[in-house]
């Protein structure tokens, strides 16, 4: 494959009322991209806020476990906050037609995730019973994909779906393992949310709805930041970080449906990376890799001082430079991508070099 090409995708304007012309600077769009992520940020460091002291007279809180970093009890459940304004906002964004009414269904399977995870939150849910609802809810979500290849040409289209299925299972379950220090998840929500919607707006596909609700996520992980920064109010909780894996999976699926393989696989590969390596080196040592554990690099980073703010810093300066070979990748797949190997792996180094010291 020579120069990124967009695969075919809707037209302009189908999956939403706005037309190409509404790009237009002063155009709807202008004002959804401004405004909706702005409202999102203001309502979800508000809400946040409400829930945490609801969480704190209900005494739900997160007491530290071998799989936790925290030395004490922090309340668990931020992701209340976050998941109703963002069903809020993409509930309104449908009435308003900005996105496609068959959306609705990816807003409902999120709600549903939620409340499950939230359940489990609570206390504890069987692996398996989690595994099928996440596989469930994939099969659904994939039927609202574009009715393109994910991996190019590489599969014939019922095994391309299969990857793509078994591929975005494991990004929800890694997501999710990956929110383990304090401001990590929503550092990587809000570079995902933005450099997804920054991707769609350079190829031009920023207009039929989905580049804002990609915005409406990073507003809603930014928010979530002035709360759960080091040292940590509250933290997000399953009832956050699963819906979350699981609207921001789509979103990269989309972006490779639309030909966009490069930046899909660029904007989270530090996450997948970090995951990745962990789930395959407790493989290899025949580790109960399905339990609870601190070996992710990002966890063992904190071995020196405990500092999760230092860390944390380290994931955000490397998502930003990810973001910007994301958009690098738009026109120059290959040599982003090659870029990005780069500094993934000095993010790695850099955790390595803190737990060693």
């Amino acid at each position: 494959m020579g120069a990124l090409r967009p695969a075919p995708g809707l037209p302009p304007g189908e999956g939403g009322s706005i037309s190409g012309e509404e790009l237009l600077p002063g155009g709807p769009m202008t004002w959804l991209a401004a405004g909706v992520p702005l409202g999102v940020f203001i309502a979800t460091l508000w809400l946040t806020g409400v829930v945490l002291g609801w969480l704190r007279r209900k005494a739900i809180l997160d007491h530290p476990i071998e799989r936790s970093s925290h030395r004490i009890a922090v309340p668990r459940g931020g992701g209340i906050a976050v998941m109703a304004v963002l069903v809020a906002t993409w509930l309104a964004l449908l009435a308003a037609g900005t996105l496609a009414p068959v959306m609705a269904v990816l807003v409902g399977i999120s709600v549903a995730l939620a409340l499950l995870s939230w359940r489990d939150d609570l206390g504890g849910l069987p692996i398996l019973l989690r595994l099928l609802a996440h596989i469930a809810a994939v099969v659904l979500g994939l039927a609202l994909l574009p009715e393109t290849k994910i991996f190019s040409d590489l599969l014939p289209f019922w095994l391309d779906r299969i990857a793509a299925g078994l591929l975005w299972v494991w990004f929800i379950n890694l997501f999710n393992f990956m929110d383990g220090i304090d401001g990590i998840t929503g550092v990587e929500t809000a570079a995902l949310g933005l450099g997804t919607a920054l991707v769609l707006a350079l190829a031009g596909f920023a207009d039929d709805g989905t580049a804002v609700m990609a915005l409406s996520v990073g507003a809603a992980g930014a928010a979530f930041l002035g709360w759960n920064w080091h040292p940590a109010k509250l933290i997000l909780g399953d009832v956050g970080s699963v819906p979350l894996g699981y609207v921001l999976g789509w979103l990269l699926l989309h972006l490779a449906g639309r030909g966009l393989w490069a930046p899909a696989l660029i904007l989270p590969l530090y996450y997948l990376a970090d995951a990745s390596l962990t789930m395959a080196w407790r493989i290899l040592r025949s580790e109960p890799f399905w339990q609870a554990h601190r070996r992710h690099l990002y966890q063992r980073a904190l071995a020196r001082d405990g500092n999760h703010a230092a860390v944390t810093r380290i994931v955000a300066a490397g998502d930003s430079a990810l973001t910007a070979l994301a958009l690098l990748a738009v026109s120059r797949p290959y040599l982003a991508l090659a870029l990005a190997v780069a500094v993934v792996a000095a993010m790695l180094l850099l955790m390595e070099r803190r737990a060693r010291s």
